[in-house]
């Protein structure tokens, strides 16, 4: 009975998860027809909010403990700990922001929102995975709701293409994933962290034989889990898939698997392929150059809300493995920090943009182009204040939380003599302030002969909108709070 309690009380929220969404999809079976799909998509999205408000709960009121469980497969530590809440918290706002989106834009189906909580599910258990088999499973359970979900707009083409082309890319990559999965079992004879890592600590890197058949497969691990985070050169499929995508789904592929993908990458190099840091150093630093030079010069010509932000994304990416290049746990803790400062940055950003909706012959629609903030400080003033924090914030602009966010990850780079990346860094951010900057001048500078009538801001926009300003501003009186936090999980993947 113990060893029951042990196996299901870390998991406790995700089985909660799990158990109401197939209540869920009985309910939906049974009352679609009856009820009708926009009384029903309303009813389930608000009983989701409520699954994700009692999994924050659950989370939040854990005990901790320090167990791997599961027979292997699972582990529980600081990280799965203090994390787990805040990413349910993320989901929490996310639902909050897109609710009224999925209601103006019809996505009646059902099923919408089971996916979600089936991709919420995923992604907790991508962060516990401790062998290299439920790392594949959980990967490719997200993957396949991804890709539901990027197709979910049946009627619209571009949704199509964008679902088909992730489709065949993502499969691609768990093909990688699986072969380097294969290669590394069939040298070592192992798939669990824990065990790869005594095995590969102090493990003599030369000419030997096991190293030829080990390294193909951590090259091919490693360039999946860059494809899952959209890191250049493994990029190609983000800009067309966000573009495709509804922009509700836009917005949780930019904000939710980030955190997931790089756990794993914090486990996978940091924890127990330390030792091959001569092999995977120049795979990240080439990940790193082109990642902050293409995400920086292709947002520059894009004139699409989502394809900029895609582009952005993988800007940002870059300085989420800046740190990874010193190896160390002081490194984790400054990556831990910028992607949580993203993710609610990132979260403002969509607010805002599914804030912007426009009136036409009694007919209101999202806006698609940037060229939409033509007025908008006339219009609403307080959504161009907020935006401009959000957009300083982006850019790196002191005294705002993106700016410390910034300084966690050159510094420490800068310590270690990584001059050549941490120049060029500071350089692709100073061009990149130009694009945000633009923004800026639309809003405030730029003429215009008639302003468009705005739908009126949704409460829960307003509120998400006006916390996540706040935030911004006010992070600079207490910065070490969220430091100790992400030094305190970082210390689990020290080995």
């Amino acid at each position: 009975m113990n060893n029951l309690i042990y196996i299901i009380y870390p998991v406790f929220p995700e089985i909660f998860i799990i158990l109401a969404v197939f209540v869920l999809i009985l309910y939906g079976v049974l009352y679609s027809a009856s009820k009708g799909y926009p009384l029903l998509n309303v009813n389930l999205s608000l009983i989701s909010l409520q699954i994700s408000l009692f999994s924050f709960i659950l989370a939040y009121f854990q005990e901790f403990y320090a167990i791997v469980t599961w027979n292997g497969l699972m582990i529980s530590d600081a990280f799965t700990h203090g994390i787990k809440p805040y990413l349910i918290f993320m989901f929490l706002s996310w639902i909050f922001t897109t609710y009224f989106y999925v209601i103006y834009q019809k996505l009646n189906s059902f099923e919408y929102w089971i996916l979600i909580l089936l991709a919420l599910f995923a992604l907790l258990l991508i962060m516990q995975s401790y062998d290299l088999l439920i790392i594949y499973l959980c990967i490719e359970l997200q993957s396949l709701i991804f890709y539901i979900l990027a197709s979910f707009k049946r009627t619209s083409e571009f949704s199509t293409e964008a679902g088909l082309k992730y489709f065949i890319l993502g499969a691609f990559s768990s093909a990688l994933l699986l072969l380097g999965i294969s290669l590394i079992y069939g040298s070592t004879g192992l798939t669990n962290m824990g065990d790869l890592s005594k095995l590969l600590t102090g493990f003599p890197i030369d000419e030997s034989t096991p190293i030829q058949s080990i390294l193909p497969g951590f090259i091919l691990i490693l360039t999946s889990l860059f494809f899952k985070l959209s890191s250049a050169p493994f990029h190609i499929w983000s800009p067309d898939v966000y573009e495709g995508s509804p922009t509700s789904i836009t917005a949780f592929f930019s904000i939710m698997p980030k955190l997931s993908i790089l756990a794993l990458l914090y486990r996978f190099l940091i924890f127990s392929f330390y030792d091959f840091i001569n092999y995977w150093y120049g795979l990240i630093l080439i990940s790193v150059f082109f990642s902050i030079l293409i995400g920086t010069l292709s947002a520059f010509k894009q004139s699409r809300w989502k394809r900029f932000f895609a582009y952005s994304s993988i800007n940002h990416v870059g300085f989420f493995l800046i740190p990874l290049l010193l190896g160390n746990q002081e490194s984790i803790s400054n990556s831990i920090l910028y992607v949580i400062i993203y993710m609610i940055t990132m979260l403002g950003s969509f607010s805002i943009i599914l804030s912007i909706r426009f009136f036409s012959n009694n007919y209101h629609y999202q806006s698609r182009y940037l060229k939409d903030l033509l007025g908008l400080s006339k219009s609403n003033p307080l959504m161009a204040f907020g935006f401009v924090i959000i957009l300083f914030s982006m850019a790196g602009i002191p005294p705002l939380s993106g700016f410390f966010a910034k300084v966690s990850v050159l510094l420490p780079a800068l310590k270690s003599e990584s001059l050549g990346i941490s120049i060029f860094a500071v350089l692709m951010s100073c061009i990149s302030c130009f694009y945000y900057i633009k923004l800026i001048k639309i809003m405030y500078f730029d003429n215009f002969n008639s302003l468009s009538v705005l739908y009126p801001v949704s409460k829960s926009n307003s509120l998400i909108l006006s916390l996540i300003t706040v935030f911004t501003l006010v992070f600079l009186l207490d910065a070490e709070l969220v430091s100790l936090f992400s030094t305190w999980i970082s210390l689990s993947f020290i080995n």
